[in-house]
C-alpha cells in the first residue's frame, strides 16, 4: 500500500468512510493525542487503514463520532493496534467507544519473545522500514494541521496489517495465538479511573515516605498545581514538575527567600507562583492534628513458611519455563499470581479453576505442571 489517505473532517465524510470500512474484516487503528500540551488530554486524530484504503479522522472538526462505535464494537471486524492500552482508554473516555475483537501487535511481540517491542524497532526488524518520529511530540490539537503532520500520522497505521499477519502466523506456529487473543480481550476492557474524590497524593510517587504533616503540605501543593493547570489549560508537569513539588513539600519553606534557596523552581516559576506557594504551605501547616491525612497502608496477612517454600519452588519453575518459552518471566506468571497459587496450593484441575487471578491460557498451558511441581514439593 502506498501512502494515499483520505482526510475525514465532516459528518458526511465520516458516514461514507464508515460505510466502506464496515465491509472489511480487518482494520488497523492508531491515535494522536495532545497530552503534552493541555490539562485534559483528548484524542486529536484517529487513523484507520485496511488493505484498500487509509483514512485520517479529525474528531476536533466532527461533533458526533458515534458512527464509529458500531465499527469498533463489531465482533466480526478485527481491530489491529500496537500498544493498545492508552488507545482503548482514550477512545472510551472521549467517545464511549467500546472495542470488540482487538489484536495488539505489541502484545503479540512480547509473547513471541521479541525484546524491543516499540513500533519503530518492530518495523525495522520485520520490514527494514525506519519510521521518523519527529512529529510524535508535537501539538496535535492545533488547527489547521500541517499536511506533513497528517501524512506522518497516516504512515504508522498502514504497516500494522502486514505486521499482524506475520505475528499471527508466528504465534500459530508455536501454539500461542489463543494466549494472545485472551490477553487482547482483557485489554479491550481497560478503562481510565476518573475520581475527584480521593486525595491527589495517592497517585504521587514518593508520598508514602512522608509523615502526615508532610502529606498535608503535599496535597495542598498538588491541589494548587491542579487548579493553575486547569485554569491555564496546561499539563501538570508544565506548571511545576513532580520533583520540585516533593522538594517544596519536604522543605516547607516559610519565606520566598527560602523557596528560592531550594533551587526547585526556575526564576520564572518563582515570579509566577512563589508567593502563592508560600501561602499554600503556610495554610497546610495550620491544619489541626486530627484533620491531617494518613497514607493508607495495606497490612498484608503473615504468610506461613510452608507457603514461602511453595513460592520459592514456583518461581524456580516459572523462571526455567520462561527460558524454555523465550518469554519474559512476568508474562508467564507474575509474582502476585505465584503468591495466589502458593496460598491456594491446588491439587487438581477443579481447585486450579478457582484461582481467579489466573488466565484461562495459563491454566490450560501450565495447570498440570504447576500441580505436579507443588505435589513434588509437598
Amino acid at each position: 500500500m502506498g501512502n494515499d489517505y483520505q482526510m475525514i473532517d465532516t459528518a458526511a465524510g465520516l458516514e461514507k468512510a464508515v460505510g466502506t470500512l464496515e465491509k472489511e474484516k480487518v482494520i488497523a487503528v492508531d491515535l494522536e493525542a495532545d497530552s503534552m500540551y493541555h490539562f485534559k488530554e483528548k484524542v486529536c486524530l484517529i487513523q484507520l487503514a485496511t488493505e484498500k484504503i487509509s483514512v485520517v479522522v479529525d474528531p476536533l472538526q466532527i461533533d458526533d463520532l458515534s458512527p464509529l462505535s458500531p465499527l469498533f464494537s463489531n465482533p466480526d471486524i478485527q481491530k489491529i493496534f500496537h500498544g493498545a492500552d492508552y488507545d482503548v482508554r482514550s477512545l472510551y473516555r472521549d467517545f464511549k467507544i467500546k472495542i470488540n475483537n482487538l489484536f495488539d501487535t505489541e502484545l503479540a511481540c512480547r509473547f513471541l519473545g521479541i525484546k524491543e517491542t516499540g513500533l519503530k524497532a518492530v518495523l525495522k526488524a520485520f520490514f527494514e522500514i525506519t519510521i521518523d518520529k519527529k512529529y510524535q511530540k508535537k501539538d496535535w490539537s492545533k488547527r489547521p494541521l500541517p499536511k506533513e503532520m497528517v501524512e506522518y500520522a497516516s504512515k504508522d497505521v498502514i504497516y500494522l496489517l502486514p505486521l499482524a499477519k506475520i505475528l499471527i502466523d508466528k504465534l500459530e506456529e508455536i501454539d500461542r495465538r489463543s494466549w494472545v487473543l485472551e490477553e487482547c480481550h482483557n485489554l479491550s476492557k481497560v478503562r481510565s479511573i476518573l475520581s475527584d474524590e480521593e486525595p491527589l497524593f495517592l497517585k504521587f510517587k514518593g508520598a508514602g515516605r512522608l509523615k502526615s504533616r508532610g502529606l498535608a503540605v503535599l496535597e495542598a501543593l498538588l491541589q494548587y498545581r491542579k487548579t493553575v493547570a486547569e485554569k491555564k489549560d496546561r499539563p501538570l508537569f508544565k506548571i511545576i514538575g513532580n520533583d520540585s513539588i516533593l522538594k517544596i513539600a519536604t522543605a516547607r519553606p516559610a519565606t520566598l527567600r527560602r523557596l528560592k534557596g531550594l533551587k526547585a523552581l526556575s526564576g520564572r516559576q518563582i515570579s509566577m507562583y512563589g508567593n502563592d506557594l508560600i501561602q499554600v504551605v503556610a495554610g497546610a501547616l495550620k491544619i489541626t492534628e486530627n484533620e491531617l491525612p494518613v497514607y493508607p497502608r495495606k497490612t498484608a496477612s503473615p504468610i506461613p513458611s510452608v507457603v514461602f517454600e511453595r513460592i520459592k519452588v514456583l518461581k524456580s519453575w516459572r523462571d526455567s519455563k520462561a527460558v524454555a518459552l523465550n518469554m519474559d518471566s512476568g508474562m508467564v506468571c507474575n509474582n502476585a499470581l505465584i503468591t495466589a497459587i502458593a496460598l491456594k496450593n491446588p491439587e487438581d484441575k477443579k481447585s486450579m479453576g478457582t484461582i481467579k487471578e489466573m488466565k484461562k491460557w495459563q491454566k490450560t498451558a501450565f495447570g498440570r505442571e504447576i500441580i505436579t511441581v507443588l505435589k513434588l514439593k509437598n
